[in-house]
């Protein structure tokens, strides 16, 4: 198991513990705050442990709590990035992934995808963009627009744990 390199959660205080946590699940802190409230337990260091703990809160959460972590995601290389109005954390993640060097077709193509995406599910596409070019993330893209609203959705919230366990071995 790996251990946090910045801190120690379980010898954090309630509200510092929500603070460094609030925002691993994007714009959710519920999730950290559930995960405290579950109990103390020196195993809190270990960042798999942590993420179990957290990935089971998302996953054991109501449908509209899970929809609405979903739709606190940006789009993609849409117009939060271009604005700057992005978390630290996803904006390391989208230029991690070469978005902001899209060419004007490329940026076009996550622009027409992102709405074609959204128009379908009602929410925007999900990808732990960590390790993967934009090439491959519009191919992606593309794959998963054939699902169906049931296994999109399940997608995503793979997707969130799996950006969650890239930002806490961050930390």
């Amino acid at each position: 198991m790996n251990h946090f390199q910045t801190l120690t959660p379980s010898t954090l205080s309630r509200d510092a513990f929500i603070r460094a946590f609030a925002d691993i699940y994007e714009h959710s802190p519920w999730v950290a705050e559930q995960a405290f409230d579950q109990g103390a337990d020196p195993r809190l260091d270990e960042v798999e442990f942590l993420h179990q703990r957290m990935a089971a809160i998302l996953l054991a959460a109501e449908h509209d709590a899970q929809l609405a972590l979903i739709n606190a995601h940006p789009d993609l290389a849409g117009k939060a990035a271009v604005r700057g109005e992005l978390t630290a954390a996803s904006s390391a993640e989208q230029a991690g992934a070469g978005i902001q060097d899209c060419t004007a077709e490329e940026f076009a193509r996550f622009t027409a995808l992102n709405h074609a995406y959204k128009s379908k599910f009602g929410f925007p596409f999900i990808k732990a963009v960590k390790g993967s070019n934009r090439q491959q993330i519009l191919a992606a893209f593309e794959a998963r627009l054939h699902n169906t609203p049931e296994q999109e959705f399940h997608t995503a919230l793979a997707e969130i744990n799996q950006i969650a366990l890239f930002r806490l071995q961050a930390l």
